[in-house]
């Protein structure tokens, strides 16, 4: 069975936001992390997701979200509208992620990005031991029907923001543990061993 990838990082990004923040989820998928940030912060929260389906089963929750391609732009928020704007395993699956990137930190004071990291050793070893595409928990699909379509690595994205002026003020690297969703960081040589990385980036 395929892991979802939207319970992933649950717990670490609820504690990186205060309590009372306004917060942008793209990518919120069935609207679950802003329920809970919601319920555990008493967050003001919005989220968009492209699948009309996921928007419905969101606003049952009582989560305002929205049906919209986050790859067409955010033009109609102003700048600095929230005060964290959540991409959690969604970067990897946009057709534009440095503009989209920058239309997030221009809308939002702080960014919490997580992704699934390419590089963990697993996904090593499958490519070099079978020279097919992988299949791991972190990344669950067969080469053909992937929404992944930008995969990158936690050393890739600390290139990327250096390289584009981002600013990191947190770097979190971790694992997921399937049957209860929570997470444990790893420290020694995350590129290698994190499935995952969860970044927080700021404004200058």
């Amino acid at each position: 069975m395929k892991e979802t990838i939207f319970n992933i990082g649950y717990d670490l990004i609820t504690k990186e936001i205060p309590r009372g923040s306004r917060v942008l989820d793209l990518g919120c998928g069935d609207g679950e992390l802003l329920a809970e940030l919601r319920k555990k912060k008493n967050i003001e929260g919005f989220g968009i997701e492209i699948s009309p389906k996921s928007v419905g089963i969101a606003l049952s929750k009582g989560v305002f979200a929205c049906q919209a391609d986050i790859d067409e732009g955010l033009s109609d928020y102003k700048d600095n509208s929230f005060d964290y704007v959540i991409l959690n395993q969604t970067i990897q699956n946009t057709k534009r992620p440095e503009y989209v990137l920058r239309e997030i930190m221009r809308i939002g004071t702080r960014v919490i990005i997580s992704f699934p990291n390419f590089s963990h050793i697993l996904i090593r070893m499958n490519l070099f031991f079978r020279g097919k595409m992988p299949k791991t928990k972190s990344l669950p699909y067969e080469w053909y029907d992937t929404p992944n379509i930008h995969m990158l690595s936690i050393k890739d994205f600390r290139t990327f923001c250096r390289q584009k002026g981002f600013s990191i003020e947190k770097e979190i690297n971790f694992n997921t543990n399937i049957n209860n969703g929570s997470s444990s960081k790893k420290i020694i040589f995350p590129n290698l061993f994190a499935m995952y990385g969860l970044f927080v980036l700021k404004k200058d």
